[in-house]
């Protein structure tokens, strides 16, 4: 399953040199995922609020290809590549939305931890939705 998300690069997001600073596309990767969560039919807050289920970043990785600048309109592409009892793998892709240019891909690993940072297993109805996505890249 690929989810996009669009969204437009603010002023605020731009460095000096009037491209968008290196750590938003960190932010952006999150703003994919949580979408891609609500594609799914649940949101991450109710995750940790109801199930006591977090998804902690334990990796991230991004490879910047292309500058973004301020008014860019973007598309985050966002895919479950892997799902284990414990373990998501997400992937991303941000792509400027007026001429294709990839301006970033990268890759985050999460383990599944309660409140006290615990490591645990996913709740078996998030599993069964993680894992049909990843079935249908």
């Amino acid at each position: 399953m690929l989810s996009e998300t669009k969204t437009r690069v603010r002023y605020a997001e731009t460095d000096q040199m009037g491209v968008v600073y290196h750590a938003n596309f960190i932010v952006w990767f999150e703003v994919g995922r949580v979408e891609l969560l609500r594609q799914l039919g649940f949101r991450y807050r109710d995750m940790e609020s109801n199930e006591d289920c977090h998804i902690a970043v334990a990796d991230v990785r991004c490879r910047y290809r292309a500058p973004a600048r301020y008014d860019d309109e973007i598309l985050i592409r966002t895919r479950l590549k892997n799902v284990r009892d414990s373990i998501l793998h997400f992937a991303y892709e941000i792509v400027r939305a007026e001429d294709g240019t990839l301006l970033a891909d990268g890759e985050t690993m999460h383990v599944v931890v309660n409140g006290k940072f615990e490591r645990t297993a996913l709740p078996e109805k998030y599993r069964a939705a993680f894992a049909s996505a990843v079935r249908e890249k």
